[in-house]
This record gives structure tokens, C-alpha cells and sequence, in this order.
């Protein structure tokens, strides 16, 4: 139970699909053994798991174990002075191995994902920083520990989508971490991630609605040729005048959707820019989940702005 503003999407595990047949059975099942071995190694890492050298050969070896390839980017981050806010849209638990592969950074997750089987322990151990989504008292305080990581050159990873959706193009951006990058004078770093099978679309990694982590492992550890592109745009910086966390959201939002025109719209996204390296790596860590600002107008901080917790036609969110 994650309180009154939890993001609702309507997605649902119907959404998850092969765009290629699965691997033989045979094949699956060495994955899953693969797969073990890997959670078991990071596990056995300890503290010493938090290491950004180590962190992401852990990240690399997990998704090496489930055939999971990368394309993306060198680095996310901007370098010197304060650290990044990169955000992200969210449609698979692989998200978060995707990132950390390519750069480890700083995780923002509800505070539940600490508690989970596997996922929980590997989410300790990699750093993560968790907030308590239930309580919009928290709210101001959470930017504020947002932004002081910020200040103090750590860059942090959120998903302003605050739920998973099946496709790179969906969703709204939630406002409440961008007012920590200003209040830090942090750049922002919008990156979108999708996922493809032999350049085809695919919907196989999606972790949407009721789905559970078991079936979704079970979806990926039968996926042929499983890509993940991660996709870094330029930099959002306040050079050129300041924006307010509406603005910057906004901004942030037409980079990693595509351009999407309004909230709620699907349209296809932009072209992608071009990847700069493909580095073969083959997931499982729970993906961090976002502020429960609103997407649009709204009270100011720390006034709610999500839905309601509602029963369906809506599955609830994961994160």
C-alpha cells in the first residue's frame, strides 16, 4: 500500500508481447540459471556492491545473463560542479540495469522496494535513496534531500513518469524533482529508453499493471534478441534565462517522449539520436519511482497531484 497519490496507468500485462519468436525452452531455462548465479554474486558483494565500478559490472552481468543487449551512450552525467538529475521514462524493470550499466548513478525509490525478495536487497546494496511516497508532508522534504544530493555532485536517477508504461512514448512527467535541480542549479539530463527485438518495437520488457515480477522474468528470459536503447539528449541546463519546475518538466518531457504534444497524447517518438557505442550485456532490480507532483497545473509544493488510489478499470502502479 503506497498511499493516496499513486500514478495509474492503463497499461496492463496484456500490453507485453514478443516481437519475435521465444528461444527454445532449453536456452530460457540456462538463462534462468545464469540469472541466479548473477543475483547470487551481487548479493554476496555486500557493501562493496555500491562501488561504481562494481555496481555497474554487477548491472552488466545480470543483463548479459538474460541475453538483455545495450546500446547507449558512453556517460549520462555532466561531469564537474553539481550532480545530474537524469530522467527517464519507465517501462520495464530492466530500466534500472540498463542505466546503471551505462553509468551508475545515484537511485530515487519508494521506500517499499527495500522490503522486496531479491529485488529489495539488491536495491540496498546498489545505494539507492528511498522516499516515502504516503505521506504528502514528505514532499517538500524529500526535494530537499533530492536537491542536497544534487549539491553534493552526486547525480541522481528518477522516472517523473512515477509508473510504468508499455511503450517510450507515454505518460506525464510529475514536477517535484525538477524543483530540486533548480534549487541545486543542477543540469537535467533527459533520456529515453526503449526496447526493440532485431530492430522490431517491443513491448516484452513492459512491467505494467498486475504483472508480476515472476511472469515478467519469465517474458525476458524467452526473448529473442532483446535490446534496450538508451538514448541521452542534450543537456537542460538555466544558461539561457531560469525556468520554473513547470517549464523544466515540460522541456524534459518533449525530449524523452518524443515530442509529444500534450499529456496523454501517443504519438510515435522522435527519431533517437545515434548511439555512440553497442555494448553486448545481458536484469533485475525494481525501477525507482518518482515524486507524486502533478504533471500539470497544480497547487504549489507539497500539494499532491496524482490520482487517486482507485479500483479498476486501472491496475495499480508498481512504483
Amino acid at each position: 500500500m503506497n498511499g493516496p497519490w499513486d500514478v495509474w496507468s492503463d497499461c496492463t500485462p496484456d500490453c507485453a508481447a514478443h516481437a519475435l519468436p521465444r528461444v527454445p525452452a532449453p536456452r530460457a531455462a540456462r538463462r534462468g540459471a545464469a540469472f541466479a548465479g548473477a543475483v547470487r554474486r551481487a548479493l554476496t558483494d555486500g557493501a562493496r556492491m555500491a562501488d561504481p565500478v562494481r555496481l555497474r559490472a554487477h548491472a552488466a552481468s545480470l543483463l548479459d545473463a538474460l541475453g538483455v543487449r545495450v546500446e547507449g551512450p558512453a556517460a549520462l552525467t555532466a561531469g564537474d560542479g553539481p550532480g545530474t538529475l537524469v530522467v527517464v521514462n519507465h517501462i520495464s524493470w530492466l530500466d534500472i540495469l540498463a542505466l546503471l550499466a551505462v553509468e551508475p548513478v545515484t537511485l530515487l525509490a519508494k521506500r517499499e522496494v527495500g522490503a522486496w525478495p531479491v529485488v529489495g536487497g539488491l536495491a540496498r546494496r546498489a545505494g539507492t535513496h528511498f522516499i516515502d511516497r504516503t505521506s504528502p508532508r514528505r514532499l517538500r522534504h524529500t526535494v530537499q534531500e533530492v536537491s542536497e544530493l544534487l549539491g553534493s555532485g552526486r547525480s541522481v536517477a528518477v522516472f517523473p513518469q512515477a509508473t510504468t508504461w508499455c511503450t517510450a512514448d507515454r505518460g506525464a512527467f510529475r514536477r517535484a524533482t525538477f524543483q530540486a535541480a533548480l534549487d541545486a542549479e543542477a543540469p537535467v539530463r533527459p533520456v529515453t529508453l526503449d526496447y526493440t527485438q532485431q530492430g522490431l518495437p517491443s513491448t516484452v520488457a513492459a512491467f505494467c499493471g498486475e504483472d508480476t515480477f515472476a511472469a515478467s522474468l519469465r517474458r525476458v528470459l524467452a526473448a529473442r534478441a532483446l535490446t534496450v536503447r538508451v538514448t541521452a539528449h542534450p543537456l537542460l541546463t538555466t544558461a539561457d534565462g531560469r525556468p520554473d519546475r513547470r517549464e523544466l518538466a515540460r522541456r524534459a518531457a518533449h525530449a524523452v517522449l518524443g515530442g509529444r504534444p500534450e499529456a496523454g497524447a501517443v504519438v510515435r517518438p522522435g527519431a533517437a539520436a545515434a548511439v555512440r557505442r553497442a555494448t553486448p550485456v545481458r536484469a533485475a532490480l525494481r525501477p525507482a519511482a518518482a515524486l507524486p507532483d502533478s504533471p500539470a497545473a497544480g497547487p504549489p509544493l507539497p500539494g499532491p497531484g496524482a490520482a487517486p488510489h482507485a479500483p479498476a478499470p486501472h491496475p495499480p502502479a508498481h512504483v
